[in-house]
């Protein structure tokens, strides 16, 4: 009679559209999942996924595309249900003024806080614990508009007994991953049991060296992954400028001025004097690129969200790589397959590049 129950149940989960739970995914780097998530991220385009010529891995099917919100952003929702696995599978830069114009709003905000997004929005968040964490103002933007629709997707699959999801991203679309697993990471509500595992592909550094820590740290034994093609300049940028108050509190540099002043009247001019002239050419170029990325390009962006208002700038430019590296080291082959005319400045920064590459380092499992 047991039994027969148990069969009951069971032909009626999985007649009803539900997935029975059991994990599949597992930390650290998988070349065929990543090669498949490439796939996904090459689906992300202007026409529909109908009149798409690409396909996409097997068992995958999308089941919503988001409207276009924010600055030109815009997410796929995946579901492998042979895996019970979903897939938030974020567009990159598509080529527009608006899109990029989210790339060079680079000013450094907190990560967490409020951002009034129009006169009936706010969106709240917490990106990390640290209040030293600061994050990129654009990809921050990118985040707001999109995680409402993100979360109501996630908790709709949960229902229907989906409980592990890959968030991932190309290019902006990468960038803007690390801060949603962050957002989920701290999001009140989301079930206890949900599984992420995150590849940031092709990514830029989403924020400071806090939020790195903080970012390694949620994702730690191999659950943030960053994947980037040794030729690729995309995840050097933004540019990076360390001042001594981006170093922790407790630092040599915090109380220097008192120091020298401890020492004897030649050597505290001499000490003092080269401090200044290593100290401040770095301190000025760190608020000139909060100016013009932060302040100035917000001028711009506020033509396109009228309503949205300008977030507190904080005095910092400290751009660091986050995630666990999976380098795609340019191999025998590679310069010669993807060679650089002078003009190609993104030839080492497609999705074609890094599949190559994927293929030629890890041949049987890259495909």
């Amino acid at each position: 009679m047991m039994f027969r129950i148990s069969l009951v149940c069971y032909l009626f989960l999985v007649f009803s559209g539900k997935i029975l739970s059991a994990q599949h995914l597992a930390p650290h780097f998988d070349p065929r999942e990543y090669h498949e998530l490439l796939d996904l991220s090459s689906l992300q385009r202007d026409t529909s996924l109908e009149q798409s010529n690409a396909k996409a891995p097997e068992n995958f099917r999308v089941v919503y595309r988001s409207p276009e919100v924010g600055l030109k952003n815009r997410w796929d929702f995946w579901i492998d249900r042979s895996r019970a696995l979903g897939v938030v599978s974020i567009r990159g830069t598509n080529g527009t003024a608006t899109s990029w114009m989210e790339n060079f709003y680079a000013g450094m905000i907190s990560a967490k806080g409020t951002l009034q997004l129009n006169d009936s929005t706010t969106f709240t968040y917490k990106l990390a614990e640290d209040d030293k964490a600061f994050v990129h103002a654009g990809w921050l933007l990118g985040l707001a508009a999109m995680a409402p629709d993100i979360v109501q997707q996630i908790k709709h699959a949960y229902q229907e007994g989906i409980h592990e999801f890959i968030i991932t991203g190309h290019s902006q679309g990468g960038a803007i991953a690390f801060l949603v697993r962050s957002y989920l990471q701290y999001l009140d509500g989301l079930p206890k049991d949900i599984v992420f595992k995150t590849y940031c592909s092709a990514a830029p550094k989403p924020g400071n060296l806090f939020y790195a820590y903080d970012y390694d740290h949620i994702t730690r034994d191999g659950w943030g992954l960053r994947v980037v093609n040794g030729r690729d300049w995309v995840p050097e940028v933004p540019f990076s400028i360390q001042t001594p108050t981006d170093f922790n509190t407790i630092n040599p540099f915090a109380n220097i001025r008192k120091a020298f002043r401890k020492q004897k009247f030649p050597a505290r001019v001499a000490l003092s004097y080269m401090y200044g002239r290593l100290n401040r050419p770095a301190r000025k170029a760190s608020r000139r690129f909060q100016r013009v990325l932060g302040k100035m390009i917000y001028g711009r962006v506020k033509k396109v969200l009228p309503e949205y208002n300008r977030p507190v700038f904080v005095d910092s430019h400290n751009y660091t790589p986050a995630g666990t590296p999976v380098i795609l080291y340019p191999v025998k082959g590679y310069d010669e397959k993807f060679p650089f005319d002078g003009k190609n400045i993104f030839v080492h920064h497609s999705i074609d590049a890094y599949r190559w590459a994927l293929d030629h380092i890890y041949p049987a499992g890259g495909h």
